[in-house]
């Protein structure tokens, strides 16, 4: 054993010869006596631990060399002979990377090792460095896309969908006013047909907005001006919402038709497993829930166990069958294979030490690293660092609503154009109140105030009996 030690004497089976030599162990195995470089086991797992060439490089190896910055010492780093995690068999004995600190042959194993009951009482374990919990991932083609009622109005966001809303209204009414306003809409009150009610005014920004049209069209260039903006924010809002909707669509992820654990139980079509004798094994062995207790009857029925996570994410790819495992590699799987995805739900929430032998005197100082690490933010630099996810759609960031304050210049267009269609309207009604007081020889207000009194009061009584009497002839 290059790195390794001695195995640590037992004082209960040695009585004072024990006592004694477990002092002189600690004395002389205790920091700063250990090797120059420390003995580190670990195992291929992407991306904790991977081959570049003849290095290695991941998440642990970044993780392993910041600890090493803070405590400073030197390691060397090694794969683990069996290629296991850390299990123990019937009699007791460790295998893995777990059987190689607990045998001497490594210092540390810094790997994605669960943090467990029965691995704590033959090593020592660090503070996690990561949460996860239980998942389950499958082919996106066992899934089944759910279909949503009012996914039609996912493009646009719940304020821009009130901002058009309003302006819908507002500028019915803005036409409405305006063509009862304007005497080139409506020249004489008490003899012309009003063909512009508030019916036809929002029945004809309507047909605009489905690019259909409708008519009869305003004739003043009031209402003229207010048509032209509201086809300029209907073609824009149009092609908007098209945009966004064919994105969404082109996007969303299929739901799994299998949601959670206990669907994936009831069910005999998808197969499942997990790596055999790995700490997410030993959960659904060891529980007492009738739901897991299922599963893991299946699992040795159909022996559908998986060798390592590597050969459990290709089965997953070829279809027809659900990796379970931890979920931290599975979002690893799904965002480099873009043909898998993760069930929501997640179980017994545990997480990845790093494992020393017991009584290992730097075991205190690798855990105040880790907190340390993750105070600052290290740990979810390197999260994110490792886990890019490369199916995210073009552009880097999943399809979002359209938020109204994106599209404010063009609401902004259509109010300022309904302020000057009213505008023109007015100074319309107020030329021809002046012409009216000169011939009349009264005042322009009196005029005016009585031509708009006329019309939104008489019209439309003028305009309905001409119209009884149109249809009695």
């Amino acid at each position: 054993m290059a790195h390794g030690r001695p195995p640590r004497p037992d004082p209960a089976r040695c009585g004072s010869l024990g006592i004694f030599l477990t002092a002189l162990y600690l004395v002389t195995f205790s920091w700063p006596n250990w090797p120059a470089a420390l003995s580190i086991t670990t195992i291929l797992q992407e991306p904790y631990i991977m081959t570049q060439g003849s290095e290695l490089e991941g998440y642990c190896i970044d993780l392993l060399a910041e600890i090493a910055k803070k405590l400073g010492f030197k390691y060397n780093v090694h794969l683990v002979k069996d290629g296991k995690y850390g299990r123990q068999d019937e009699s007791g004995n460790w295998f893995g990377m777990i059987g190689e600190v607990v045998r001497g042959e490594a210092v540390l194993a810094v790997a994605p090792l669960t943090l467990t009951a029965t691995r704590e009482q033959s090593v020592e374990m660090s503070t996690p460095f990561m949460q996860t919990g239980i998942g389950f991932m499958l082919s996106r083609d066992l899934g089944s896309e759910e279909s949503h009622s009012l996914s039609f109005l996912f493009p646009f966001s719940t304020e821009m969908w009130v901002g058009v809303l309003l302006a819908f209204l507002v500028t019915g009414l803005c036409i409405y006013l305006v063509a009862r306003i304007s005497p080139c809409e409506w020249a004489d009150p008490e003899t012309d047909e009003h063909s512009f009610t508030l019916l036809h005014s929002f029945w004809y920004i309507t047909g605009a907005l489905t690019l259909q049209g409708a008519g009869p069209h305003p004739k003043g260039l009031s209402g003229r001006i207010i048509s032209a903006v509201w086809w300029v924010f209907a073609l824009v809002l149009l092609a908007c919402y098209f945009s966004n909707f064919n994105t969404m669509l082109r996007s969303d992820p299929k739901h799994v038709s299998v949601m959670n654990f206990d669907e994936l139980a009831r069910q005999d079509v998808i197969d499942y497993g997990t790596v055999e004798g790995g700490s997410t094994f030993n959960f659904f062995k060891n529980s007492n829930n009738p739901t897991y207790r299922r599963i893991f009857q299946h699992m040795e029925r159909k022996k559908s166990c998986v060798a390592s996570v590597e050969e459990g994410n290709r089965r997953a790819q070829e279809g027809n069958y659900a990796f379970i495992g931890e979920a931290a590699s599975l979002d690893l799987a799904v965002a480099r294979h873009c043909n898998l995805i993760r069930s929501s739900e997640v179980i017994a929430m545990r997480g990845y030490s790093i494992a020393a032998p017991l009584g290992f005197p730097m075991m205190k100082n690798i855990t105040v690293a880790i907190l340390q690490l993750s105070e600052s933010g290290e740990l979810a630099y390197l999260q994110s660092k490792w886990w890019a996810n490369s199916c995210m759609p073009e552009g880097g960031q999943a399809p979002q609503a359209l938020q109204a304050h994106i599209l404010r210049g063009l609401f902004m267009l259509l109010a300022l154009g309904c302020g000057l269609g009213l505008l023109i309207a007015l100074l319309e009604l107020a030329s021809k109140a002046r012409n009216q007081a000169k011939d009349q020889k009264k005042s322009c207000c009196s005029v005016l105030s009585a031509e708009l009194s006329q019309r939104f009061r008489s019209g439309g009584a003028n305009a309905g009996t001409e119209t009884s009497e149109k249809s009695k002839a």
